[in-house]
């Protein structure tokens, strides 16, 4: 069989952001945690590998990457996506300009766009600038990220920094003028020499227009809002690929690891709304107490009442401090394992609807629950549906919600449920 899009993701909430505008689009979406081990069965449009590499060593995210892209090849994709975050964030060594440089060498082509744009998430790029909401991404609180700090609006200078390659702009004012317009301006700059363009798009209808223009290009590096114009180029439509899903019966809860300014917000109104929430020390992790287990028993005390929140989610002076006494490295990795260890504990108590924050959190809680491939169901916010999947580390199927740090409204852990 072969499928027409193949996709690498770098995180696994980002996986599901995109599987989730392929669904949306038109297109039937598989998505994969991790890279299979076997062919892919049965009758799809597209395929979401996600992989855990934002914030690998560059090295290991490429490699990672080319076996990705490997296995995509081997199903017979005739392009390949590699998505990123709509903040496009990652070490200051990557891992987007060199993923996007091995992708282009492996795949023998000498042009790409890249563009994080996803207006429906108010994330817009304009003169090469990426906004979040009103205001520069390095005023967004994404200049406070733990892990990887963004500090430099231009993402021509940004992704210079990340590549030999020589990076370009396709200006708004091209955008504008339609797809013909991008093509016509995608051929000057291949003739200047520019093997990589940032593409402005406020809005999307700007990411409607792209589409056209990126049919047969071999590779696309975005965000996932690009995927909203791609399925047209094989002419999908919205109207068939989208299936609600009903959701499983059982308890509910969340778990949140991000430190985001949306996941601080969420978890403040959550708690704002009195329901009950309990937050995880990493001081006290890291001397030994058993944490989880007492959060898993103050959980099991609560969760047949409604929906709880365990979180280690803190404002960014608390993390400062964390990191200061641990190290960021080890701090961030023992958060991750002990959500993870909750997440499990709770499906193992009857949670079949688990809401995660945080793209490594997700990647972690995921890996812990032995989930290996997962529906895409209905959308909750956009960029963030319900999906469903078989949780063999507890032997049960369940509905998780897998989102990005910087998504929802600040209602979305009490609307989600609703």
């Amino acid at each position: 069989m072969s499928i027409k899009l193949g996709c690498i993701a770098d995180d696994f909430t980002g996986a599901t952001d995109l599987a989730n505008n392929l669904v949306r689009a038109g297109m039937r979406t598989v998505q994969t945690m991790g890279i299979p081990d076997e062919p892919l069965r049965g009758e799809t449009d597209a395929v979401v590998v996600a992989l855990k590499t934002r914030t690998l060593p560059a090295a290991e995210a490429v490699a990672q990457s080319l076996a990705a892209l490997e296995w995509l090849q081997a199903q017979g994709a005739e392009q390949i996506y590699f998505k990123y975050c709509s903040t496009f964030d990652s070490t200051p060594e990557g891992n987007i300009g060199p993923v996007a440089d091995a992708l282009m060498t492996r795949l023998g082509t000498d042009f790409t766009i890249a563009t994080p744009a996803f207006p429906d998430n108010k994330r817009t790029v304009f003169k090469g600038y990426l906004f979040a909401g009103d205001v520069l991404l390095n005023e967004s609180g994404m200049q406070h990220h733990p892990l990887t700090p963004m500090t430099d609006p231009n993402l021509v200078r940004v992704l210079s920094a990340q590549t030999s390659r020589r990076v370009g702009l396709i200006d708004y004012g091209v955008v504008a003028r339609g797809s013909e317009t991008i093509r016509a301006r995608i051929r000057e700059l291949q003739a200047q020499g520019v093997e990589i363009a940032i593409v402005d798009a406020v809005s999307n209808d700007d990411l409607l227009a792209l589409g056209p223009a990126l049919a047969g290009m071999p590779l696309v590096t975005a965000g996932s809002g690009v995927a909203i114009g791609l399925p047209g180029n094989w002419g999908l439509t919205a109207a068939s690929a989208q299936t609600r899903q009903a959701r499983a019966p059982g308890m509910q809860a969340v778990v949140a690891g991000s430190c985001s300014a949306a996941t601080n917000g969420q978890v403040a109104a959550f708690i704002e709304s009195g329901r009950p929430a309990l937050a995880l020390d990493p001081l006290r992790l890291a001397a030994g107490d058993d944490v989880v287990g007492e959060a898993l028993a103050w959980a099991e005390a609560r969760i047949d009442d409604g929906p709880v929140l365990v979180y280690s989610t803190a404002q960014p002076e608390q993390v400062r401090q964390a990191q200061g006494e641990l190290g960021a490295a080890r701090a961030g990795a023992m958060i991750e394992e002990a959500i993870a260890r909750v997440a499990v504990g709770l499906v193992e108590r009857g949670v079949r609807q688990l809401i995660v924050a945080g793209g490594e959190t997700s990647g972690a809680v995921v890996q812990a629950l032995g989930l290996r491939q997962i529906a895409i169901g209905e959308q909750i916010d956009p960029g963030v549906p319900w999906c469903s999947g078989h949780a063999s580390a507890a032997h049960v199927d369940i509905h998780i919600a897998l989102k990005s740090g910087n998504f929802g409204t600040r209602d979305f852990f009490i609307k989600a449920f609703g």
